[in-house]
Order: C-alpha cells, then sequence, then structure tokens
C-alpha cells in the first residue's frame, strides 16, 4: 500500500495565490471607495426609517434594518478580506434590488413619496456598487486565466 500525503484545500498553494490576487485587487482604490460607500449605504438604508421618518411602518423599517446591516456588513467583509468573501458578492446587488422594490411588496405599509425615493435611491445605489465589487471578481478571474 503506498502512503500519499494530501495537501489540505485551504492551504492549496493554487487557492493561496488566487485569494492574494483578490485581495490586491481590493487593495485599489476604486475597490475601496467602492466599500466604503457601500458600507454608508447600508448604514443609511438601516437607519432611513428614522431619517427620513417611516418609523411608524414597523414591517419596513424592520426589513429595511435588516438589509441595511446586511449590506454594511458585507462591505466590511469585502473591504477587509475579499480574497475569503468574494464569492458572496451576488447579494449585494440582489440586496439593492429588494431595497427598491421593498416598498410596493412589505405588507402593511402606507408608501409614502420620501419613504420611496429613500429606497429606491439607496437601493440603486447598493446595487450599482455590488454590481462593481462583482466585476472586479469577475475581471481579475479573467486576468488570472
Amino acid at each position: 500500500m503506498s502512503s500519499s500525503t494530501h495537501i489540505p484545500i485551504h492551504t492549496h498553494p493554487d487557492l493561496v495565490a488566487m485569494r492574494q490576487r483578490y485581495d490586491q485587487a481590493a487593495e485599489q482604490p476604486t475597490a475601496q471607495v467602492a466599500d466604503g460607500l457601500m458600507l454608508l449605504s447600508g448604514l443609511y438604508a438601516a437607519a432611513s426609517a428614522w431619517i427620513v421618518g417611516f418609523a411608524d411602518q414597523m414591517s419596513l423599517t424592520m426589513t429595511n434594518l435588516i438589509a441595511g446591516l446586511t449590506i454594511a456588513l458585507l462591505a466590511a467583509a469585502f473591504g477587509s478580506a475579499y480574497g475569503r468573501t468574494h464569492g458572496m458578492t451576488f447579494v449585494a446587488p440582489v440586496l439593492g434590488i429588494w431595497l427598491i422594490v421593498s416598498p410596493w411588496i412589505v405588507t402593511g405599509v402606507s408608501t409614502g413619496t420620501a419613504m420611496i425615493w429613500s429606497n429606491v435611491v439607496v437601493g440603486v445605489v447598493v446595487c450599482v456598487l455590488g454590481l462593481a465589487t462583482v466585476a472586479m471578481g469577475t475581471d481579475l478571474m479573467r486576468r488570472s486565466s
């Protein structure tokens, strides 16, 4: 019987090199600006019910709070460890789309103009920044192939 040594996947040289390339891409000023703006957008979305004044709409307030905090956490993760979190970049644009449509989907909400504009604008910003983050990883994969 022959014995063979197996390299654990988390220490595989190709995986380590790929993570380093992703982390180098995340250190670029464009990526840092996108991550920072996404973090701020997530924090705004989380607090928007109190900023805009629809905190009495509890279901939309909670939806925005959860989505906003999730966006902020994702942005922080992308900014600090993109090499390990790039696989979740697709979540940010999805949450941006959710912010756009949620005033009409969440039940028990009487929509107001300020509430709708707030959600649509922050949703578009998150979606665009999320797509930029996705593109950064996709572009990096194309260049490394």
